[in-house]
């Protein structure tokens, strides 16, 4: 710990701060800032007005007197009077005056911070999809496995059953990483989960970086899917021959873009990892194919870390789903109800189609429109046993309109709507008994619902309303 903070108050001391968003990971940055330099003025910027919000934002801001707040529509200006500025993930790349400061190597951020600090391994984690459940599998797996060894062998994969690993669910599914510096040590291991956002532009990547998969996402924040890829391979990016990167090279962008790079760790293509000598398929509590890829990639980690197949089976058998990943809602009326909130692209949503199959009927689709294309998906919808459609704005429209243009909607039923009550209203009236309903929507929450999360939690409480009603 003190090395640490030697380290960081060599590095930061005599610099002039600001902290670029105040959201979550932003109070954690102002916390950790605190600690470490009492009597340093830190700069915090946020387009909100800080002092204003939450009331625990309020408390922290209003008792600390040495900071200086800029906020509202002009937050940005005084950007250039600061020598370091830690950007949080809200934060747009391409504002002028960011782009500005990334060209004047001013910006740098909590992931980076940490990664340079940490003497403990970090496992990372990113994929367009599956890395929260990744992240939180391989977290189980640490938490029951005995003691990994020093500088791990993918070969060796005998591993040790006495004790659990000191582990760390951080990132974006678990705590903001940079309090945790204070009390971390070689012993530590830290499951970081790493969005695109936390890893734009970071110049260190973790001991064992997985990387699922790269599907277009999100494009209404970056140029292109290039921008977006190169993004997250800032995980494997900066690793050395010491490194490892767990990956899947059937994945399209994924294989180009590694063989595209020059990537100096050592590479495992997950899909090597025979599942069925670790554990049965029926014995994994996770549905879909896509998630045996997680479930390989996990494996293919904890091998890595010398973890024995015997704690690996456990660490998989006791792991629990999350919720708004094809989570089963419940039994009501005859019709099984299953609320896949998090599925945002049409990947995603085409893959929960398969894994229901022949008895899937009413399917919930549509949200903010971020310009991704639809006709995969409509395909797959008219190759299916889907009859009902219940569509949110604005691409609810759009996918119905590439549906009708590529056989005009024959068999099919579309309802619009714009609230999840009248949905599942109208999906208890369409569904036959022994038949799925299934919330995937292909497509962002932002056009009517605040997250993913409110549109799962809506989508649970209205069937389960509608289900007791007689």
């Amino acid at each position: 710990m003190r090395e640490i903070k030697e380290n960081l108050i060599r590095e930061l001391g005599d610099k002039n701060i600001l902290i670029l968003g105040f959201g979550r990971e932003g109070i954690d940055t102002f916390k950790f800032l605190r600690k470490l330099f009492p009597n340093k003025i830190i700069g915090i910027a946020d387009k909100a007005k800080v002092i204003s919000c939450k009331s625990q934002v309020s408390r922290l801001i209003g008792k600390d007197k040495k900071n200086r707040l800029h906020s509202g529509k002009d937050y940005l200006e005084l950007m250039k009077k600061y020598d370091v500025v830690i950007k949080t993930p809200g934060i747009p790349i391409h504002l002028p005056e960011v782009e500005k400061a990334f060209r004047e190597g001013k910006i740098t951020s909590q992931t980076e911070i940490f990664l340079k600090n940490c003497p403990g391994t970090v496992v990372g984690i990113t994929g367009t999809k599956g890395k929260s459940t990744t992240t939180s599998l391989i977290y189980n797996i640490l938490k029951v496995a005995g003691p990994a060894r020093t500088r791990h062998n993918f070969a060796d994969v005998g591993g040790s059953d006495a004790g659990g690993l000191k582990a760390h669910l951080v990132g974006n599914i678990g705590k903001p990483v940079l309090s945790s510096l204070f009390s971390a040590s070689k012993n530590d291991f830290y499951v970081y989960e790493l969005s695109c956002y936390q890893l734009y532009n970071v110049k260190k990547s973790p001991h064992i970086s997985v990387f699922l998969n790269v599907f277009p996402e999100h494009l209404d924040y970056y140029k292109n899917i290039e921008e977006y890829a190169i993004s997250k391979l800032n995980i494997a990016l900066w690793q050395d021959k010491e490194d490892f990167l767990v990956f899947n090279p059937q994945n399209d962008y994924l294989g180009k873009l590694i063989s595209k790079n020059p990537i100096k760790s050592r590479k495992i293509d997950f899909n090597s990892v025979a599942l069925g000598k670790i554990i049965k398929a029926s014995e994994i509590p996770l549905k879909g194919e896509f998630n045996l890829k997680n479930v390989r990639a996990s494996i293919a980690t904890a091998k890595i870390l010398g973890i024995s197949d015997r704690n690996i089976t456990k660490g998989i058998k006791t792991f629990k789903p999350l919720p708004h990943r094809l989570e089963y809602v419940g039994l009501y009326k005859g019709i099984k109800f299953y609320n896949d909130s998090l599925s945002t692209i049409s990947e995603t949503t085409m893959a929960a189609i398969d894994t229901f199959g022949k008895d899937l009927e009413t399917i919930f689709l549509g949200g903010f429109d971020r310009n991704l294309t639809f006709e995969s998906l409509a395909q797959k919808i008219i190759k299916s046993n889907i009859k009902n459609l219940i569509l949110f704005p604005t691409t609810g429209e759009k996918i119905w309109q590439q549906i009708v243009s590529l056989n005009k909607g024959n068999g099919l039923q579309a309802f619009f709507v714009d609230n999840m009550k009248d949905g599942v209203s109208l999906a208890y009236k369409h569904t036959q008994k022994r038949k799925i309903c299934l919330l995937s929507t292909a497509s962002t929450s932002f056009s009517i619902f605040k997250d993913y999360k409110e549109k799962g939690n809506l989508f649970k409480k209205y069937v389960k309303i509608f289900g007791k009603k007689n």
